[in-house]
């Protein structure tokens, strides 16, 4: 009976030292594993299984419609592979250009992925991505216009996309107040309809849409000009508060241009590799 008692005081004390602090119980020894993330803390990409791409349906190459009415297109092509190498769904939305930065900052897509110039402003306001393709604004007229230069532009009417760069880059060249009418339309493809049956002279435009259009549709019939007016590059648009979706799609875009997808899409586009994109190295 005194040696249950001994033992009985012995376990009461050592209980209430360990509920005092006094002699803590031992703790189970990390394994490596967790020993490794603890020290180096992994950042998880953001749990998404789709990307709202916002584009103007209304640009090609970049992206617009087919004969089918489906949305293709250099910039379409390239988000997909982007979206496919994830494993997550490429959702194309034409959304009005003219209101572009709102509908993304509102939230209606997330990326704006569709022939954007990157400009200090653009910079402020968004997201903006490194450059992947190189671009200028041009003016495209008729071939048998007699519209050589900038100053032969002197009372015609020039016509050009409202809120685009190539709205800028015109506003900022020697021509901008000579022309007889300037024409702002909410986008292109009826532009170059307008030209070709003389209801204006010439259309202000992106390089990229200028080849590609006159290849398709105007060759021998429409020109571009020599002079250009800006020198531009396309860039992708995120929020400013998504950088961590940035950073996921980026670095995987850049995965394609390092294995050849990337230039493979350009070849099909443009008959030749124009991307320039790197990221993080």
């Amino acid at each position: 009976m005194k040696r249950f008692l001994s033992a009985t005081a012995v376990l009461l004390a050592l209980s209430l030292l360990a509920a005092c602090g006094g002699a803590p119980a031992p703790s189970p020894s990390p394994s490596p594993a967790a020993t490794s993330a603890a020290a180096s803390p992994q950042t998880s990409a953001p749990a998404i299984t789709k990307l709202v791409i916002g584009l103007d349906d209304q640009f090609p190459p970049m992206g617009f419609r087919d004969e089918a009415n489906q949305l293709v297109g250099f910039d379409i092509e390239l988000a997909q592979a982007v979206c496919d190498r994830l494993g997550i769904e490429a959702v194309p939305t034409p959304i009005d250009w003219t209101t572009k930065e709102f509908e993304l900052n509102g939230g209606k897509v997330d990326v704006l992925w569709n022939g954007l110039t990157i400009t200090e402003e653009r910079q402020e306001a968004m997201l903006m991505s490194p450059a992947y393709i190189a671009n200028a604004q041009v003016i495209v007229v008729r071939s048998d216009s007699g519209i050589a230069t900038l100053s032969d532009l002197a009372g015609k009417t020039v016509a050009l996309q409202e809120g685009s760069s190539a709205d800028e880059a015109y506003a900022g060249c020697p021509a901008a107040g000579t022309e007889k009418e300037l024409v702002k339309a909410p986008e292109n493809i009826s532009l170059f309809s307008d030209l070709k049956i003389g209801r204006i002279d010439a259309v202000v435009i992106d390089k990229v849409f200028g080849d590609y259009y006159i290849a398709e549709n105007g060759e021998g019939l429409l020109t571009i000009l020599e002079e250009q007016l800006a020198d531009e590059e396309y860039g992708i648009a995120f929020r400013k508060d998504n950088q961590q979706l940035a950073d996921l799609i980026l670095t995987t875009l850049d995965q394609l241009v390092q294995d050849g997808t990337a230039a493979q899409i350009s070849q099909r586009w443009f008959g030749e590799d124009r991307i320039t994109f790197r990221y993080g190295r």
